[in-house]
C-alpha cells in the first residue's frame, strides 16, 4: 500500500480534516483542524501565529513529525 493510498479524510461538523498513517499511528492536519476550530479563513497565518506566541523557547521540529498531505488542487503541502 502507497503512501498516498493511506491517506485519508476525516469529517467534523461537515468540514474535512485530512489524516496519514505514519509509523503505524495516525497524523492529523494541524491546518485542518485549526480551520474548524478557529473558523478563521487564513487557517496557516492563524497556526503560525500561535505557534510564536505559545512555543516560543520551544523547538516544535525535533518534536512533532512534518508529513506532506495533498492540498484540494491535488498538490503534495
Amino acid at each position: 500500500m502507497t503512501a498516498k493510498e493511506i491517506i485519508k479524510l476525516s469529517i467534523f461538523e461537515g468540514k474535512q480534516i485530512r489524516k496519514t498513517v505514519h509509523a503505524e499511528e495516525w497524523y492529523f492536519s494541524v491546518i485542518d483542524v485549526v480551520a474548524i476550530l478557529s473558523e478563521s479563513p487564513t487557517s496557516r497565518q492563524y497556526w503560525g501565529k500561535v505557534k510564536r506566541r505559545e512555543f516560543t523557547d520551544f523547538q516544535l521540529s525535533p518534536v512533532w513529525v512534518q508529513l506532506k498531505l495533498e492540498a484540494d488542487d491535488g498538490e503534495a503541502v
